[in-house]
């Protein structure tokens, strides 16, 4: 790391211990500022994001089932914010993976599904507890238990450095060295304490981009920071009743943009660049909530659709309607099981289904040869990009 990169002090300073049995220069972070003047084109950008964010809370307070909206959207971002730390596997591969016992799935899906259950547990976690070192590191756990990286020490504070931007894994060559690990103790609590602030007179929204800076910054973790630092984001703003559910999720905008997205953390450590920071991290909720407004749409429309088609048959198909918004790949056994039948009586609605048109049979996975049948309409929803057109689109199947 090149000391003379860091010109501003203002969120921190690059620092170096001789004698020290890690004798390099590495980032200390200054504690969070409790309050911070946003200058007008935050302001505005600000305002667009509450905006925004506030028409994606109303469609979640209005729609019947909320839930049947986060199990695709919860999929979505595990995929977006592991692709970032270059896993590679596709929304098509993970939902169809699921379906398989942990044995048959690749390192990618299996690494992404352990994102899905790490996800589902902070939501859970973020009722009882407080966004704190305590929550981090239980969802740490189940992020890294029993996938690349479970040497990682999972969901414990890392007891060695680490470094990021460096081709040839020197650390004397890295763009960015955390703090030491003596110094994590003090930034977390000062972090927990800017998270947890009850009076504090900043704007939920820049204090989410501040957190996770902060958290980003401080990289607590040897491993997993970054889908750690993502989820938090909307976890504080359900802790902060700014979502009722978890339908906001930044990963996929941070993916598409993901040069920038670095640069704009680390121009902050070396040049105090905190307006650009939020500014970027601003547009990225708006665009984000905005997609989600116009994805949930898509699927509560298609819903209610199914539904009312199902209304006209007198056999127990309406049942597959939730099966199918949970995951769009289906099978003989999931039938079996959510409905209560036979063998034979879930291949009856799972034609009478095809018959609608909701699913058509698609392929056959794992060693004993499962059948899955494929609901395109509800899977090309999910998976396009922003301003998708729902008439003209292909199969992405």
């Amino acid at each position: 790391m090149d000391p003379r990169r860091y010109t501003s002090s203002t969120f921190g300073s690059a620092q170096r211990e001789p004698g020290n049995k890690w004798a390099f220069d590495y980032f200390l972070p200054a504690r969070l500022p409790r309050q911070l003047a946003l200058d007008d084109k935050t302001v505005l950008a600000l305002s667009d994001a509450d905006s925004a964010l506030g028409y994606l809370q109303g469609l979640g307070q209005l729609v019947r089932d909320p839930d049947l909206l986060i199990g695709p959207f919860v999929t979505r971002e595990a995929v977006a914010s592991s692709r970032i730390e270059g896993t590679r596997a596709s929304l098509s591969d993970v939902l169809k993976a699921e379906q398989l016992n942990e044995t048959e799935r690749t390192n990618d899906t299996a690494e992404v599904i352990r994102y899905l259950r790490a996800s589902r547990l902070g939501f859970d976690l973020i009722n009882k507890l407080p966004i704190s070192q305590r929550l981090i590191c239980q969802i740490h756990e189940a992020l890294m238990s029993g996938v690349r990286g479970e040497e990682k020490q999972p969901g414990t504070i890392r007891t060695s450095p680490v470094w990021i931007g460096s081709g040839t894994h020197r650390i004397e060559d890295a763009q960015y060295v955390a703090p030491l690990p003596v110094h994590i103790p003090d930034l977390l609590s000062d972090w927990e304490d800017f998270v947890n602030d009850l009076d504090s007179k900043l704007p939920v929204l820049a204090r989410c981009a501040l957190m996770h800076y902060q958290f980003e910054t401080i990289h607590p973790f040897l491993d997993g920071n970054g889908r750690i630092g993502r989820l938090l984001v909307g976890l504080m703003l359900v802790n902060e009743k700014r979502l009722t559910r978890p339908l906001l999720y930044l990963s996929g905008y941070l993916e598409n943009h993901r040069s920038e997205y670095y640069d704009r953390l680390q121009a902050v450590r070396e040049k105090g660049e905190i307006q650009q920071w939020i500014q970027f991290f601003l547009r990225a909720v708006r665009d984000q909530a905005l997609d989600s407004v116009k994805r949930a749409s898509g699927i509560v429309a298609l819903r209610e659709r199914y539904l009312t088609e199902s209304q006209k048959d007198r056999s127990r198909v309406a049942a597959i309607v939730p099966l199918i918004f949970r995951n769009p790949y289906i099978s003989v056994q999931d039938v079996q099981q959510a409905v209560g039948v036979s063998d034979q009586g879930a291949r009856d609605l799972l034609s009478k289904a095809e018959q609608y048109g909701w699913i058509t049979k698609y392929t056959t996975i794992g060693r004993g040869g499962r059948t899955l049948w494929a609901a395109e309409e509800i899977y090309n929803i999910i998976e396009d990009p922003l301003d998708y057109d729902t008439e003209n689109q292909e199969s992405r199947i």
